[in-house]
């Protein structure tokens, strides 16, 4: 039987990305935050934004359809709890939707957010490394209340999925970079090959073979590397 802590342990490992070095499946990965820290937290609903610097989309996962559409039609226009979280860095802490205050500041979203059943709000960034990726809204209701213990777990689930994320895109990044060098030393060893093969067919030096083989592929528009891949295989003759 599966203990608590088990459970809870189960739950990190997942929102971490697991451990099978895969690239990450971000929707299933960011759809596992919000229904795990609903799960966790004890919140009515949360969502998850995703929408890092320099981004003119977003992107929302939710436990529940409500939730998504209100917090990705609260990104298009800017208002609302989650915008403002991602684009400051900074938590949102709880608020009564019911409340002057909220209703003064973000009056569409509050009508949209009462209409669902929600009262409260909060948010907590999806940062890593000091850097904002998005946000995680969190919804209360009178039966599913906040609390301020919640909400520091909460951050801290956030949290983990953005490093995850993160790490996942610097790795991408590397193996984008490792496949380019690759594809540039085997350009390069091809076109090496070519040099010789015209140097010790016309006895020429390195560097008259490579001139003769530049001096074909540019009269003919061609790329060099596909010339040089042509003398090596013995379809081209120069």
């Amino acid at each position: 039987m599966t203990t608590p802590r088990q459970r809870l342990a189960s739950i990190f490992v997942e929102l971490s990305g697991g451990n099978s070095g895969a690239p990450l499946d971000h929707p299933v990965l960011l759809t596992a935050l919000a229904v795990r820290s609903r799960e966790l937290v004890g919140a009515r609903a949360c969502s998850v934004l995703l929408a890092p610097a320099g981004s003119e989309s977003g992107e929302v996962y939710a436990s529940e359809p409500g939730a998504r559409d209100l917090v990705l039609e609260a990104f298009n226009r800017g208002e609302g709890p989650g915008p403002y979280c991602r684009e400051t860095g900074n938590p949102v802490p709880r608020t009564d939707l019911r409340g002057r205050v909220a209703c003064q500041r973000w009056p569409h979203y509050v009508s949209r957010a009462l209409a669902l059943g929600y009262t409260e709000v909060a948010a907590r960034p999806l940062r890593g490394r000091e850097e904002v990726i998005g946000a995680l809204v969190l919804f209360g209701s009178g039966e599913a209340p906040l609390t301020e213990e919640a909400l520091v777990f909460g951050q801290s689930l956030a949290d983990i999925v953005a490093i995850a994320l993160l790490r996942d895109r610097e790795l991408d990044r590397s193996r984008v970079l490792a496949g380019q060098l690759e594809h540039a030393l085997t350009s390069r060893l091809t076109i090496e090959q070519a040099k010789g093969v015209l140097a010790a067919q016309r006895s020429l030096s390195m560097d008259e073979a490579f001139a003769i083989l530049r001096g074909h592929a540019r009269a003919r528009q061609r790329k060099l590397l596909e010339v040089a891949r042509e003398v090596v295989e013995g379809r081209l003759i120069l």
